[in-house]
């Protein structure tokens, strides 16, 4: 089988490739450039897509023996990434930009080029298994490394996609990856796992947003009294459970802390409350993706709102693109523009894009 290996230049991914060259298949390594002024040397372990990611990934290639390219993605990345980005947190959503890269970038335009230049699938260092079924179709499930799991954004892929991905880690522990890594003289062995929104290289997403929105100043208000308690420069910069960041007295009346509960970006008004004003059991979420076929009626599932969030007992129901979760708990901290990544056991059932949330009797 011909793969398009994506090597971003770190451990995972080194291996990843490594391994599909060991299980016998024609492997063209293949780096993404998805930043239009990319930096010369990554910021401690923040970002990544930088030229020293390019040539890491270059240098593994070499070893292995097989044809590496860099493909230029900047300005899809830029449109369907960055720019989406922007506009969630504007519209007062909170969005997660790795998932949204998943679908719009590695299993969308990557893969498509991909198959268009002849290949049969694309293989990344995504920690998730794929499990295939006696009747030829597949499924995703979570990863054996359960602090590694990265199923939740994988979780847009639709079938189609799936058919045509493989995730040679999911089988094995991070520890052990690296190990591997090391024996096979990978200079990335011990390379620092990248982390937060790679193309916020300094971990400052308030600062990076009023960068390009500019500072719009308005009220922080109590949701109990409805007095106005603070301000802040623009509401869009707030996120549904942020308790860090609100700049309010450290005494509130009643000595309990105030977290936020609501973002109006219309009102450009940020509202806070107590912790009890954060739990929802019930979620509506559009632009359903499923992992296989659509669930038929009521089913039983397990569901994940945040990459590293716990999974929660609940129901759901598809309604067309549209899909009902009723949590069996309540749940604190949820935001509209979050996913909401559905289970059954280690099988990923599908995702939706958190539209809104509620407190059900």
């Amino acid at each position: 089988m011909r793969v398009v290996a994506a090597m971003s230049g770190g451990v995972d991914s080194a291996v990843a490739a490594a391994r599909m060259l060991d299980a016998g298949h024609d492997v063209v390594g293949v780096h993404l450039a998805l930043s239009q002024s990319a930096a010369t040397l990554r910021e401690s372990a923040r970002g990544c897509c930088t030229l020293e990611d390019a040539g890491d990934a270059r240098r593994v290639a070499d070893m292995l023996g097989i044809p590496f390219y860099v493909w230029d993605m900047a300005a899809r990345f830029q449109r369907d990434v960055m720019e989406d980005f922007v506009a969630e947190y504007q519209a007062g959503r909170t969005p997660n930009p790795c998932l949204r890269c998943n679908e719009k970038i590695k299993f969308a335009a990557l893969l498509d080029k991909a198959v268009a230049l002849g290949f049969d699938a694309v293989a990344t260092g995504h920690y998730a298994q794929v499990v295939e079924r006696p009747d030829g179709t597949r499924e995703l499930h979570r990863a054996v490394d359960a602090a590694k799991d990265q199923s939740y954004v994988l979780g847009v892929l639709a079938a189609d996609q799936l058919a045509r991905s493989f995730f040679p880690l999911g089988d094995t522990t991070k520890p052990q990856i690296r190990a591997e890594a090391k024996e096979r003289g990978f200079y990335v062995a011990s390379k620092p796992d990248s982390h937060d929104i790679c193309f916020i290289a300094d971990g400052n997403t308030k600062a990076w947003l009023t960068a390009r929105l500019g500072e719009q100043p308005g009220e922080i208000v109590d949701a109990d009294s409805g007095e106005v308690v603070g301000s802040h420069a623009g509401a869009y910069a707030y996120t549904v459970g942020q308790r860090r960041g609100l700049g309010l007295p450290r005494h509130t009346q009643d000595g309990r802390p105030r977290y936020v509960v609501n973002v109006d970006t219309g009102r450009n008004t940020v509202m806070v409350g107590t912790a009890d004003l954060l739990g929802v059991n019930a979620l509506r979420g559009d632009h359903a993706r499923w992992c296989g076929p659509a669930p038929d009626g009521v089913i039983p599932v397990g569901a994940q709102v945040r990459a590293h969030g716990e999974e929660v007992p609940a129901t759901a129901w598809a309604d067309g693109d549209v899909v009902h979760v009723r949590l069996a708990e309540r749940v604190r901290g949820v935001a509209p523009g979050q996913s909401v990544v559905l289970y059954d056991g280690t099988r990923v059932v599908g995702s939706a894009t958190i539209a809104e949330t509620a407190l059900e009797r």
